[in-house]
């Protein structure tokens, strides 16, 4: 976009993703409450892809602009700052010790999907095929997870909404911020693209560390919220399921859309081990039900910090 700077485009892109996606999520909830749908599938379908939106949206603009580096990194480096900021966060204002019914299960899943996202990193390339393959393991994911939560009587709130009950204002509110989310993202990737061209950064290390950060804010939110109301299941469960939605949904989608996705040999040599640990360390620490307390949760910050670091230095 001509006229503007990377700095300013990478700043409106954020806040376009962060205002898209609020009005999506709200006008979306909305329409589902006037339509009769269950809190439960709300929660799992359009409030978890809600929030995903601006991930997937980067992801697609990155790949038709041949920037595979900036997708595949988004999901790395956004993975990273879901489980080592936005939990160690959580975690830090005492949210992440209550995490309630289903949270085995979140954990497992999010391992699972670390090891798919491990295989196809090490083999340098996500194909078509695959690509379709982690959309299917989502779904049924969904679908399980669901069937589950149903059976335990583990039934999802109402989302508030500050958007009044009234469809006419519900359905223009969820396109202008699909809009939105769709334009932030292309002057998102535009200014993160020519920083990295400007300054001679390459274009993996934005996409973990500019990238990631920015489109893990919604994330960070939500979990925020979620905390100060002492929903700690909410907060912890928004991370795990972030993570799942990240590798299976939005890295299987961009590789079946572009047809493939080139993985840089620099996400092999290093950034994938950080999330496999940061990732394995969680699951671990939730699976067996270990608490993560208020000073692990200020370790989980200051090692995310330093990881952001380490790349530039």
């Amino acid at each position: 976009m001509e006229g503007i700077g990377d700095g300013p485009l990478i700043i409106i892109g954020f806040a376009l993703l962060m205002l898209g996606g609020e009005f999506v999520v709200q006008g979306a909830v909305t329409i589902a409450g006037r339509m009769r749908v269950p809190p439960l599938l709300v929660g799992f379908t359009i409030v978890a892809i809600g929030t995903s939106l601006p991930e997937l949206a980067v992801a697609l603009e990155a790949v038709r602009t041949d920037a595979d580096e900036i997708a595949v990194g988004g999901v790395l480096g956004s993975n990273v700052a879901n489980v080592m900021l936005v939990l160690g966060t959580a975690a830090m204002i005492g949210a992440a010790s209550d995490t309630g019914k289903g949270v085995r299960r979140d954990a497992a899943a999010v391992a699972a999907a670390t090891m798919m996202l491990l295989i196809v990193v090490m083999a340098g390339e996500i194909m078509r095929i695959f690509g379709v393959v982690m959309l299917l393991v989502l779904v049924a994911y969904y679908v399980y997870s669901y069937r589950q939560s149903k059976a335990e009587g583990t039934d999802v709130e109402d989302s508030d909404t500050w958007l009044p009950d009234h469809l006419w204002l519900a359905i223009p509110a969820t396109i202008l911020g699909g809009w939105m989310i769709w334009t932030g993202a292309e002057m998102l990737v535009e200014g993160a693209t020519g920083l990295a061209s400007e300054y001679g950064i390459p274009e993996s290390v934005v996409g973990l560390s500019v990238v990631a950060l920015g489109t893990s804010l919604p994330e960070l939110a939500v979990t925020l919220v979620a905390g100060l109301r002492g929903q700690g299941g909410v907060a912890v469960g928004n991370v795990l399921g972030s993570n799942v939605m990240n590798i299976l949904g939005i890295l299987g989608f961009a590789a079946t859309y572009s047809g493939g996705l080139i993985v840089a040999p620099e996400f092999a040599q290093r950034d994938i081990w950080v999330v496999v640990l940061t990732s394995g360390f969680v699951v671990a620490m939730l699976y067996y039900e270990r608490e993560i307390g208020k000073k692990l949760g200020f370790g989980m910050v200051l090692g995310y910090l330093s990881y952001m670091a380490l790349l530039y230095i």
